[in-house]
């Protein structure tokens, strides 16, 4: 259990996160004592606004293979990067005005002969730091004598530019399920109605064993005769759940969203504070 602090309009919100889930690749995590609104707000930071390297552009140099150009370096940029913000700007943001330096861009090369399977680990990186987040993504297969030679280079973008960008995927929220059981007279139809099979009979009494598997479907709700259970949402405690696509770790994202959505409050205190 740690806490997060929040600006609020009238000081600071503690609220407390708890990790269900917590690997590499996906996180699992409840929210207390928040909103949706400030959920959906870092859901979105995750999706469309936390800066990620991506190969943009392709200078391909020998290629006999059966794919034409455009599509190998379609592949290319569909390629997670494990991305180091300390040493990388946005082209936008750098010193070069965005003309290529090392501070923006990144060159990555790739020189292959088949026959063999060309993977995203086969690509050479200028820094080695950075790399594809997973060596095994298939780019393409070379037959005999058949050769791909390119130099790649990536760059920092948005999410909200390109979905190529898009370092967080598969996110979503609920609110935390409130079941009440009272006065039950243990008859089961409610366990036999239960999709997720989260409640059982126990003694004199139904009970609920998981409630963050509840979809918050109201099927026992509708199946009992007696009113004995309800079901409503807390919408004080929200479930988050996400996934990265590799060029962060799972943790590395959402600290990285935290820090996009507190600069953002912070520039528009500052914009309220000049309308005073």
């Amino acid at each position: 259990m740690m806490a997060l602090v929040q600006n609020a309009a009238e000081g600071y919100k503690k609220m407390e996160i708890d990790a269900i889930e917590l690997s590499d690749s996906k996180a699992k995590i409840i929210i207390k004592d928040t909103t949706n609104a400030f959920v959906n707000s870092l859901r979105r930071v995750m999706l469309s606004e936390v800066p990620t390297l991506v190969i943009d552009d392709v200078n391909i140099y020998d290629n006999t293979s059966v794919l034409f150009d455009e599509q190998i370096a379609l592949r290319l940029g569909l390629i997670p990067i494990k991305t180091d913000l300390k040493s990388y700007n946005l082209p936008e943001e750098c010193s070069c005005n965005g003309e290529g330096c090392t501070m923006c861009q990144l060159s990555l090369t790739l020189s292959v002969e088949g026959p063999k399977m060309v993977y995203s680990g086969d690509i050479i990186s200028a820094d080695p730091s950075v790399y594809p987040a997973d060596p095994k993504i298939p780019i393409i297969e070379l037959k005999e004598d058949q050769k791909l030679f390119l130099e790649a280079i990536a760059r920092l973008g948005l999410g909200k530019t390109h979905a190529k960008w898009q370092a967080g995927v598969a996110c979503g929220y609920k609110n935390l399920s409130k079941i009440t059981i009272t006065n039950c007279d243990a008859c089961g139809i409610c366990v036999e109605a239960c999709p997720q099979n989260i409640i059982e009979l126990q003694c004199t009494t139904a009970v609920v064993t998981d409630p963050l598997k509840c979809t918050l479907c109201k099927l026992c709700e509708d199946a009992c005769d007696i009113d004995a259970i309800t079901v409503d949402q807390d919408e004080s405690v929200v479930i988050l759940n996400f996934e990265s696509d590799g060029s962060y770790t799972a943790k590395e994202l959402i600290i990285e969203a935290s820090n996009v959505l507190q600069e953002k409050a912070s520039t528009l205190k500052q914009i309220l504070q000049t309308l005073q």
